[in-house]
């Protein structure tokens, strides 16, 4: 028997699919492989960057399907059931809006897929695949599984290993679609099992692509603690508030951390406060001066993710936040515009108001294209927001930008490795900036999709 495991694209640049050079492991493909029994041929297409070979025959193909991936998940999944192949579905998107995405397949995974994989191959082996399987989330994720990484040898993934400590967040961010599928719990891996993981690959740089590595300080902490013998150099997400923990943070940059992705969203305290973003406001708020002089205290290269489009957002603060990024000298920065994902509190109070463009399914309409704005914002029109995001984007990724960022001692040029993996990432994402804006989502335009 063999099952086919599907990462999915985006869409589409002009006539064809786009090429994602900035490519990293689908690691949730990974897992799945690693749950599948030995006696189960098990191999993994990714629609980024080659071809699904339809044809090639399978027992049952699964496709992983985010918000942004919808639409070309459908595509492929249409392709493969007029062969008579049976598809099922799962990820974050199956979780958040189910109804939709079983119009599409033969079968979907809703939750984590961990607790139900073993019982949907024994109905596969039994000709009797269900509807639905409800999967819950394991109070310890990934139990005893090591990630299979033989599926994605010489598939040009960016040379950095991906590895999850820790699912979901504590907080309640009113945007996140990762709060809405964890319900804003936390969920950490066995220690020992993270530790065995690293072992059992070669490379030294790890992405931990936990939504926040450092929800629970005292489980970080352990598992801090037990990095420091391995010698590794490490990223992943965190929150604001892990800074006001010294313990916390030494034991961090002696694990080998070289930075983090962290949510700054705004600087505006009112925009913190209509999100909900709880880690940003637990001190008295200045604009993040206090908190910056503490990532560089602690030599942190900072990826700074902010979103645009908040209801206290104009155009000149936007730029604002812009301009506070590039004189902060972070090694990079997101401009990401304000996205309703469906069954977010966002959602919901932005369809109540009747601020939702493309009839509130942005990610199957035909016209919406990637990066622009589905939302009616309160202080500029849905276009203005789109162009000032991109706006954004170029002006920190300008050549002139990543030359005067790059010049800070305590970050970006604290050591050789830090300021080589500047040097090499910076104009990798500056490429992407142009590429990605303005990507239609599917191949195929004219399908009649419901939500």
């Amino acid at each position: 028997m063999k099952i086919t495991l599907i990462k999915p694209n985006i869409g589409k640049k002009g006539d064809n699919l786009y090429v994602d050079e900035c490519r990293m492991e689908p690691l949730q493909l990974g897992i799945i492989a690693g749950l599948t029994p030995s006696d189960i041929d098990v191999v993994m297409y990714d629609d980024r960057m080659e071809i699904i070979p339809y044809d090639e025959p399978t027992d049952l193909v699964a496709i992983t399907v985010e918000t942004f991936t919808a639409k070309r998940a459908y595509e492929i999944a249409k392709e493969y059931r007029s062969r008579g192949v049976k598809v099922l579905m799962g990820g974050i998107h199956v979780t958040l809006i189910p109804e939709e995405v079983e119009k599409y397949c033969d079968s979907i995974i809703i939750g984590d897929a961990e607790p139900v994989w073993h019982i949907m191959v024994k109905d596969l082996k039994n000709n009797n695949l269900q509807k639905r399987y409800q999967g819950e989330q394991p109070d310890i994720p990934q139990k005893n599984v090591i990630t299979r990484r033989d599926i994605f040898e010489g598939k040009g993934y960016l040379p950095i290993t991906l590895m999850q400590f820790s699912r979901g967040c504590k907080y309640h961010c009113n945007f996140c679609a990762s709060s809405a599928y964890f319900k804003s719990r936390h969920f950490c891996r066995n220690v020992e099992d993270v530790v065995l993981e690293i072992k059992s690959q070669k490379r030294k740089l790890i992405f931990f692509v936990d939504d926040n590595i450092v929800s629970d300080f005292d489980k970080a902490k352990e598992l801090f603690r037990a990095l420091i013998p391995l010698k590794i150099r490490w990223v992943s997400q965190g929150s604001m508030d892990m800074l006001y923990d010294d313990e916390l943070m030494d034991l961090m940059v002696k694990s080998g951390c070289l930075g983090l992705v962290i949510g700054f969203e705004s600087i505006c305290e009112a925009n913190l406060k209509e999100m909900n973003k709880g880690s940003n406001r637990k001190q008295k708020f200045t604009k993040y001066q206090n908190e910056i002089q503490l990532l560089r205290k602690w030599g942190l290269q900072t990826w700074a993710a902010f979103t645009v489009g908040h209801d206290s957002d104009t155009i000149e603060s936007i730029q604002e936040t812009c301009k506070f990024a590039i004189d902060n000298k972070f090694c990079f920065a997101a401009f990401n515009i304000l996205m309703p994902y469906p069954a977010t509190p966002l959602y919901t109070k932005l369809k109540n108001e009747n601020r939702l463009l493309y009839n509130g399914v942005w990610w199957l309409n035909d016209d919406y294209r990637f990066n622009y704005s589905a939302i009616t914002p309160k202080n500029m029109t849905a276009d203005e927001l789109t162009e000032v995001s991109f706006w954004c984007r170029k002006e920190f990724n300008k050549p002139l930008s990543i030359f005067k960022r790059a010049f800070d001692f305590k970050t970006n040029m604290r050591s050789l490795y830090r300021f080589i993996t500047y040097l090499m990432y910076n104009p990798l994402f500056r490429k992407e900036v142009y590429k990605k804006q303005g990507m239609e989502f599917g191949l195929k335009k004219g399908e009649k999709y419901e939500s």
